[in-house]
């Protein structure tokens, strides 16, 4: 019989109030039934927010230093459990162990990161225009912070955004995706076990329509992170702006892969493979758009086509699985609408673009990796997010061609190049307009001390991971300290004449 998990609130796993529970399920073969977990309801936020508000008194008074010795044991606990928590991560999302060992080690390298910055929450020291009198600024957190999550890197993005708002000195509530419930419920008990006082961690499971929307309701949050669709972070943006929430806004990708002429095309096939095709194209940095200049677009079409027709597809534990399956039925058929949607639009399906067959596969949600080729700028297929193993592929004969398909998009988060020309290169980091761009390297491969996010639709400005995501977590005040032991005026009594 399947294990019944709990909400984690006010210090104690404990029910969901009303009483429900969805099925978390292996998307590799559904008839493994990983768990129960609650369905939880808005009575619940209440709760966990209550208890939140009471673990922030607590923790925003702990030194800085002290709470990153506690992320600094989550950080050790989590690399003796690196297998483990891996193996369960691939049962419960798919991806392949190589890629859930990486997705641990994000929040190995996130969790030791967050420990130093408990040592550098710098503020300034300035001198003032007054005469004995001293101005500085410092860090302070802001209260209690609600985390709204995806399926795609269940142990790496809720790091990103939590270890940084507990070392600020936030208390947190997370809702995790009810796609992958399991992996966060697993990060919880880490951090109790490393010592976070209970309260301060509040794990909240359920709907977006229900607990997220509740969180990002409630007056008692003012801080929402959340990384999803840019159609739901619209909705989280108008309730958050009309509500003076701090808000941080982790949303779609369309990235393209830049292939000029004099590219290294053995290592450009490498990278858009990985790019396009690892985590089964379920990532917003995914490569769903190559470029290719029409010097080599023939024969590097040619060599794509046998490359992704040999990826093997499976179970993510089995040692010989190159791409496991989407995450439910949902996202598979949002591909295959996709796939039609290409040929209706005039693209070559050039290979892929259909359900595998066999018995070993037929119990998961599994797709092959499809390629389309002869793809033009502003169709459906080569603007909107798929989010699956599809890779749109422009013909282009120029540089300057290739920079205006990779920018004629709404999204903006990554971009890649693949050049042996040092201009180029460095035009293409001035010109892709994206949060970030690769050269030589594939759209993914995001390392936790820089920041990672977008322009455009990607986001809002704020970004994960790095030195500026502490900005995000806290707030800046001003202190003024005057000794002088008389009246001073600013702007006025420092340059009377």
């Amino acid at each position: 019989m399947a294990k019944t998990f709990k909400n984690f609130i006010a210090g104690e796993w404990v029910a969901p109030s009303t009483g429900t529970y969805f099925d978390n399920r292996n998307p590799a073969n559904t008839s493994d039934l990983i768990g129960r977990f609650p369905d939880s309801d808005r009575q619940d936020v209440d709760a966990a927010v209550r208890s939140a508000r009471q673990g922030f008194v607590l923790w925003s008074r702990t030194p800085a230093p002290v709470r990153g010795d506690v992320l600094r044991r989550v950080g050790d606990l989590l690399v003796e459990r690196k297998e483990a928590i891996a193996a369960a991560m691939t049962r419960e999302m798919g991806k392949v162990l190589a890629e859930t060992r990486g997705d641990v080690q994000e929040g190995i390298d996130t969790a030791y990161y967050a420990a130093t910055e408990g040592r550098r929450l710098f503020g300034q020291v300035v001198p003032s225009e007054l005469r004995s009198k001293w101005a500085m600024s410092y860090r302070r957190p802001i209260g209690v912070v609600g985390l709204i999550t995806p399926f795609n890197f269940p142990l790496a993005i809720p790091t990103w955004k939590m270890f940084p708002a507990l070392l600020c000195g936030n208390s947190v509530i997370i809702k995790p995706s009810e796609d992958v419930p399991h992996t966060v419920h697993i990060l919880v008990e880490i951090l109790l076990e490393a010592g976070l006082p209970a309260e301060v961690i509040q794990l909240v499971h359920g709907r977006g329509e229900t607990v997220g929307k509740s969180l990002v309701e409630h007056p008692g949050v003012p801080v929402i992170s959340f990384t999803g669709s840019t159609e739901t972070g619209a909705l989280i943006g108008e309730t958050c702006g009309r509500m003076h929430k701090r808000l941080s806004l982790e949303m779609g990708g369309k990235n393209a892969m830049i292939v000029m002429d004099d590219a290294d095309l053995d290592l450009a096939l490498e990278g858009v493979l990985w790019g396009a095709f690892g985590t089964t194209g379920q990532r917003c940095t995914a490569t769903s758009r190559l470029v290719l200049h029409r010097k080599i677009h023939d024969r590097f079409l040619n060599r794509l086509a046998d490359a992704a027709d040999a990826l093997r597809l499976g179970d993510g534990s089995g040692e010989k699985t190159d791409v496991g399956p989407l995450i439910h039925e949902a996202s598979r058929n949002k591909v295959e609408q996709y796939v039609e949607i290409g040929q209706d639009e005039g693209a070559e399906l050039v290979t892929g673009g259909k359900v595998p067959g066999g018995e070993r596969l037929k119990q998961g949600w599994f797709y092959r990796p499809t390629v389309f080729a002869g793809v033009k700028p502003k169709t459906r297929l080569e603007q909107e997010e798929i989010f699956g193993p599809v890779l749109s592929v422009i013909k282009v004969g120029s540089f300057e061609e290739a920079v205006r398909v990779n920018n004629d998009v709404r999204y903006g988060l990554s971009s890649s190049i693949y050049t042996g020309n040092v201009d180029q290169a460095f035009r293409a980091m001035q010109e892709l307009d994206n949060g970030i761009t690769y050269v030589n390297a594939p759209t993914i491969g995001a390392e936790a001390h820089l920041p990672f996010g977008g322009v455009k639709a990607t986001g809002n400005g704020h970004r994960e991971g790095g030195w500026e995501v502490y900005e995000f977590y806290s707030e800046t005040k001003v202190c003024y300290v005057d000794y002088s032991g008389k009246l001073q005026r600013a702007q006025m009594d420092a340059y009377e004449v």
